[in-house]
């Protein structure tokens, strides 16, 4: 009698240790698969080295006026022209580039701190102090954004620094209401339940658990709150409730030129041109952090 014997062949699986990617490094690599993202990156940084180095780039002083030299048109000598004081156009642009980014981001630093721990409170102890808060935002939302802006100016008195609060002011809400819908939605997640089990402070929740699992829809409705900062700004500039004359600011630079917009048109265009590409840069920027931090853009 034949005797069949099995054989048992075991197949040698090769396990592929999987490595943990950071959440951060995996935003970075989409990130840079978006060509419009980094064109937008590449203008921030563009003007933001202009800021830096304004001294050394810039050929002439701000404030430099010679008469005989007024409403020149752009040649090799002046890049930008000259506007109706003779003073240089690429000179004041580059040097605007300072104010407006300077406005830009700390309005929104300033919008983001005392939102977010106005929206933290809302959401992660609620009852009346949910209600109060959040009553305050529907209230300061209620009036549109500009006009706020500029009623808040008014009081305060024009300058650059009265503007930037009023700016900061009316960005409150919508960072206020974004991280109080996050806080209602992380708290019941569970391991928020567990910290709480073992004993844990709400003052260490906060700090290590929501907080950091928060950041990602800040870091995109910052990016994006820049772009219409510096418009608002501009704004606030070319209505005078801004910053005041000699300061090169954009939008004071525009309001400026108005009355030479036909004889010539250069005092406006390149203020302007500087205020759209400053403002396209942050929005592609914006874009392509939600796209890469946003859970739901992604397939």
């Amino acid at each position: 009698m034949e005797v069949l014997r099995e054989k048992s062949v075991q197949p040698t699986v090769m396990a592929k240790e999987e490595k943990v990617v950071s959440p951060w490094l995996e935003a970075w690599r989409s990130f840079k698969k978006n060509k419009l993202a980094l064109v937008g990156t590449f203008i921030v940084f563009f003007f933001i080295l202009v800021a830096i180095f304004a001294p050394l780039i810039a050929p002439s002083g701000i404030n430099d006026q010679i008469l005989s030299k007024r409403l020149l048109a752009p040649s090799a000598k002046h890049w930008f022209g000259t506007d109706d004081f003779g003073r240089d156009i690429f000179s004041r642009v580059i040097y605007g580039a300072r104010i407006s980014l300077w406005v830009g981001f700390f309005s929104v630093l300033g919008s983001i701190i005392v939102g977010c721990f106005l929206g933290i409170l809302a959401g992660f102890y609620g009852r009346w102090i949910d209600t109060v808060i959040s009553r305050v935002f529907d209230i300061m939302l209620a009036f549109p954004s500009i006009l706020l802006a500029i009623a808040i100016v008014a009081v305060l008195g024009p300058s650059l620094r009265n503007a930037l609060i009023a700016i900061a002011v009316i960005n409150i809400p919508n960072f206020g209401r974004l991280i109080r819908s996050r806080v209602l939605s992380v708290k019941e997640e569970e391991y928020i339940m567990a910290a709480r089990a073992v004993g844990m402070k709400n003052s260490r929740i906060l700090l290590h658990h929501i907080l950091p699992n928060s950041m990602a829809p800040i870091i995109i409705q910052g990016s994006l709150a820049i772009a219409t900062a510096i418009i608002e700004a501009a704004a606030l500039g070319f209505l005078g409730l801004g910053a005041e004359a000699p300061n090169p600011e954009w939008g004071k630079m525009l309001a400026d030129a108005k009355a030479f917009l036909m004889q010539a048109p250069w005092t406006m265009l390149f203020p302007g041109l500087a205020i759209m590409l400053t403002v396209l840069g942050f929005n592609l920027m914006g874009d392509g952090l939600r796209d890469a931090l946003d859970p739901r853009m992604k397939n």
